[in-house]
């Protein structure tokens, strides 16, 4: 009989073992040519130090009882586990020996046998969160259920627009002003609150949906954190209450068709030029993936105001970008002066309801005031955007944990009371470790987007934000798909919502930096900086 508060330590210690193996194989990474050369490895040890920080993060939860200590020493053994399989048949290519994880054979053995597991397929644990938070996440959990649920499946299945209803009431209860800080309206007074409400909030929503609920916040949010980080007092008064209120929606337009990752090698140009006597800048170009394009009063738009392409991110500047709202499928847009913006819609097998849209931008002028920053901003726009973006991952982790969760309640439900050869599928060994990896996986998630909200909050946590995102939105992928499968056939139908999250939870690796990329240009080019002093 194992005693898993006794175990914790073996856990811990464990953690840190595979910590010093992993700073090992990032050695041989840096020696061996980084990660631009042996990118397999790299993207393998990017992905394993994502879930050895994962693990990390849940020692602490798993010190405040027996339950939460067993879902954390299972988390572990279930991390030591992946590490083996990738250093199996590439020992020499990592520079570390499977041998060399000898002695947690006995621990892996006890918190991966499936008896341990079945017995948490209904225990999932608590989130521990203060009562500050708790209130968070019942406002938002309510909302949730209340208003987006019963929209999620139409709106997913018919291709619908984002209702207004959800909007308004998502204004109503502060949802767009949880980033901004309180003298420009909104609720946030910095540190860590800011961020962790964010996540509560982000999860719930997610739960609900992700494509009418769990994104609509971090469009405004992006915009509010490049706002803050470099717009003038100016800027601050005129457009941060309107985004508190919604009564300006903000969409992101960075990705190009040409460049997606590649934010330093855009094409669009802003132009000084004057219209009508007024001093700004001309814009042209086509950006892609601009999700809530048609819906969104502004676009956040980032361009190149520098001709000197040698200066690649240094020649960029953000821009706010007004815009009259467009059907959300199509619209083109023209101004006085002769300016064109087309928007055509990018039909997607999921994440719908915000619609992304494709949108060519012809000679379209903005004032010099919508310049963030001003003069003062002038080729700063990338390390603008940058300050929503690093948020904007732990905003998808929260997303994909609120996804992980809502598939798992439906995979819960649905194995008690579809019975199969004579009795439920709950009832099934096999069924019920499927549940339990799900609860540990989906705690260990939140628990990890929880410890880099406080992180970040303190002014930290940039690199654990990337590494949150790689784990946590690839176990989305796992964790939505046994979910499917513990439905069966129906699981495969559209009339149960698990299909849903299914094609949803695909997403989440792939938008707001896209999984290779962030695991080869962001978290092993910093291990490897690390290791190199």
């Amino acid at each position: 009989m194992h005693d898993s508060t006794k175990d914790l330590t073996a856990a811990a210690s464990i953690v840190e073992g595979t910590a010093a193996l992993l700073r090992r194989a990032t050695q041989r990474l840096a020696e061996s040519g980084g990660p631009e050369r042996q990118q397999v490895l790299a993207y393998d040890v990017a992905h394993a130090s994502a879930a050895l920080e994962t693990a990390r993060s849940l020692i602490d939860y798993g010190a405040k009882g027996s339950l939460e200590a067993t879902i954390t020493c299972a988390f572990v053994a279930d991390m030591v586990h992946d590490f083996t399989t990738r250093l199996v048949g590439r020992e020499q290519l990592w520079g570390v020996h499977v041998a060399d994880l000898s002695g947690y054979e006995s621990f892996v053995a006890t918190y991966r046998a499936p008896e341990l597991l079945a017995s948490l397929a209904d225990s999932p644990g608590p989130r521990h969160l203060d009562d500050d938070y708790e209130m968070v996440q019942d406002t938002f959990r309510m909302f949730g259920k209340k208003v987006v649920a019963r929209h999620a499946e139409h709106v997913h299945r018919e291709n619908a627009d984002v209702p207004e209803e959800i909007i308004s009431g998502l204004a109503d209860i502060g949802a767009f002003g949880l980033s901004i800080p309180t003298e420009f309206g909104g609720f946030s007074e910095g540190g860590e609150g800011e961020y962790m409400a964010s996540c509560v909030a982000t999860e719930e929503l997610s739960r609900a949906s992700l494509g009418i609920g769990g994104s609509l916040i971090t469009r405004p949010e992006i915009l509010t954190r490049a706002l803050v980080k470099g717009g003038t007092e100016a800027q601050k008064q005129q457009w941060l209450p309107k985004l508190a209120t919604a009564e300006v929606m903000a969409a992101v337009a960075v990705t190009e068709p040409d460049y997606g990752s590649d934010v330093a090698s855009l094409k669009t140009t802003a132009t000084a030029g004057t219209q009508d006597g007024v001093d700004g800048y001309v814009i042209n170009g086509v950006k892609t993936w601009c999700t809530f394009g048609a819906r969104a009063n502004v676009l956040m738009l980032l361009a190149r105001t520098d001709p000197d392409r040698s200066k690649a991110h240094r020649g960029l500047s953000l821009f706010i970008v007004p815009k009259p709202l467009g059907d959300a499928h199509g619209f083109v847009f023209k101004q006085e002066g002769g300016g064109k913006m087309e928007g055509r819609p990018i039909d997607t097998i999921g994440y719908r309801g915000m619609h992304s849209y494709e949108i060519a931008i012809e000679d379209w002028f903005v004032p010099a005031d919508h310049l963030i920053g001003e003069k003062d901003g002038l080729g700063k726009g990338f390390y603008f955007q940058m300050e929503g973006f690093e948020n904007g991952r732990l905003q998808t982790a929260a997303r994909a944990v609120g996804l992980m969760q809502a598939a798992y309640e439906a995979a819960f439900d649905y194995a008690n009371n579809r019975a199969v050869f004579g009795k439920n599928i709950i009832d099934y060994e096999l069924t019920r470790v499927k549940l339990g990896r799900m609860a540990v996986v989906i705690q260990a998630s939140r628990q990890f987007s929880y410890a880099v909200a406080k992180m970040m909050g303190k002014g930290e946590g940039a690199m654990e934000a990337s590494m949150v995102k790689a784990y946590v939105c690839k176990a989305a992928e796992w964790v939505t798909r046994e979910a499917m499968q513990i439905h069966g056939g129906y699981g495969y139908a559209e009339e149960y919502p698990v299909s849903r999250l299914y094609v949803d939870a695909r997403v989440l690796s792939i938008f707001e930096g896209a999984d290779e990329t962030l695991c080869l240009k962001v978290i092993a080019r910093r291990l490897v900086e690390s290791v190199q002093g």
